[in-house]
């Protein structure tokens, strides 16, 4: 599997209501100051409208400033009575008052909003993603306000103007967007925090970004294959057909990595063995059949996500290759589904708790105040994991 000269890699084509209030009584207050647990309303009754602070501070027969303070958290030069406090809290716990971002967001307060813009939920990572920042997020008293942009760029500036206008207190990007300047510049010049995650090696101007270290991800994949005596690899890298048919961030990272990586281990490898496809499970099972139709095809195969490469098993079964007796396969990310697949698939496990957390520490305050220059952003690439598993197992010899 060796070659030189201009690459030409092949490429797959995938086949009105009301809210009863209760009344500053002495029934009401004798609840509160007992600390019963029953919700007010009678049973069965459905609030119909949101439970404003002015609602509570009747109830209680104190000022509406009072209860601002109390429950906005605002300094306050003479103390509020511990009594008073709890009662507030307390009757804001039965009225089932929530806070109004916008509202909070006018007052120039925080709105508890974190927006996270996908650029592509459908792909089974992301969505394991998104999960991760709305538990960190939780954590940290936020709630996710999720757009999805379906690749495209004019989406994804109207989920912006939409994230804006909800008063988010930072936005996080999900996935590559280098391909779209007009969206960066656009965040750029928000009041808002934005913070990119899995850019790859992109650089984005005034960004704080929290990325993989794909090219360590790959030299382990590399390196465990080359000890099971491989010589000859394929490659599986992925691209989405929202930005033109190309690879983005990370999956063009992995392919870089995975061919610098074994030509400085002595083994150069050609064009031919090189496939792209779209990054679902029909792109990476086309791909594996194109690789082992091959004069000499690869005893290894490695893949740029899980998803491709759970395509590369399910092909190997229809052509009735035996994994890893006749080929190796290994993923990058470590999906859930990764460890259920026959065989078990040996990949790559992103830190994805810790990127989430990373990122979302970064969106909601722990870095400084943005300044008006360019300067560099800080850039935060966290290690990931090799899994071994049964997919991978020694190469099987050579006629020649």
């Amino acid at each position: 599997m060796s070659g030189s000269g201009t690459r030409s890699r092949s490429r797959v084509k995938e086949p009105s209501r009301h809210l009863a209030l209760p009344s500053a009584s002495a029934a009401a207050k004798d609840r509160v100051h007992t600390g019963y647990d029953e919700d007010p309303k009678p049973a069965g009754s459905r609030p119909t409208r949101a439970a404003t602070m002015q609602d509570i501070a009747d109830a209680l027969g104190v000022s509406q400033s009072t209860v601002s303070r109390v429950l906005t958290g605002s300094p306050m030069p003479v103390p509020i009575n511990p009594a008073t406090r709890q009662r507030v809290v307390e009757m804001a716990r039965q009225l089932h008052y929530r806070p109004n971002p916008l509202a909070r967001g006018l007052r120039g307060a925080k709105t508890m909003l974190l927006g996270v813009i996908v650029r592509e939920i459908t792909d089974p990572f992301f969505a394991g993603a998104i999960d991760a920042i709305s538990l960190e997020a939780g954590k940290r008293g936020y709630n996710v306000v999720l757009g999805h942009a379906h690749g495209r760029a004019d989406e994804v500036i109207a989920l912006r103007a939409v994230l804006e206008t909800r008063h988010c207190d930072a936005i996080i990007i999900v996935g590559d967007t280098s391909d779209q300047p007009r969206l960066l510049k656009d965040l750029n010049e928000t009041d808002a925090t934005v913070v990119g995650l899995w850019q790859g090696s992109a650089f984005l101007p005034g960004m704080p970004t929290v990325n993989v270290d794909n090219r360590s991800g790959v030299m382990d994949l590399i390196d465990h294959l080359i000890g099971l005596g491989h010589r000859s690899f394929g490659f599986i890298g992925g691209y989405f057909t929202f930005a033109g048919g190309r690879e983005l961030g990370d999956i063009n990272e992995r392919e870089i990595a995975f061919v610098q990586g074994l030509a400085e281990r002595g083994i150069e490898v050609s064009p031919e063995y090189i496939c792209d496809a779209q990054n679902n499970y029909a792109g990476g099972a086309a791909s594996f059949a194109e690789l082992m139709a091959l004069p000499r095809p690869p005893t290894a195969v490695m893949a740029s996500t899980d998803v491709l490469a759970i395509g590369a098993l399910r092909s190997a079964h229809r052509l009735g290759l035996q994994v890893p007796e006749a080929v190796s396969v290994v993923g990058f990310d470590d999906l859930p589904l990764a460890e259920h697949t026959s065989p078990p698939l040996t990949t790559v496990r992103q830190p994805i708790a810790e990127m989430a957390a990373s990122a979302v520490r970064a969106a909601i305050g722990d870095l400084p105040e943005r300044g008006s220059d360019d300067s560099e952003p800080i850039i935060e690439c966290l290690k990931p994991m090799l899994v071994i598993r049964e997919s991978s197992g020694p190469a099987r010899p050579r006629d020649d």
